[in-house]
């Protein structure tokens, strides 16, 4: 999810060139306010049950 929100912010925010860092601060800070306002979120589809099905392959299994 963190992903995603550096991801919007790079998009909506930092997409230019700022000259002073103050502005910089500036924006991201605007830029916070809003996004927690709107409170977004993300709809997990691929459960955790799913991920071990799916991605056995990839990890080793402990054997007792």
């Amino acid at each position: 999810m963190a992903e995603f929100e550096l991801s919007a912010l790079s998009r909506q925010c930092l997409n230019r060139r700022i000259a002073q860092q103050e502005t910089v601060e500036r924006h991201i800070n605007a830029w916070f306010e809003n996004r927690n306002q709107s409170k977004n979120s993300v709809s997990w589809q691929f459960k955790t049950k799913d991920a071990r099905i799916k991605l056995r392959s990839l990890y080793l299994s402990i054997q007792g």
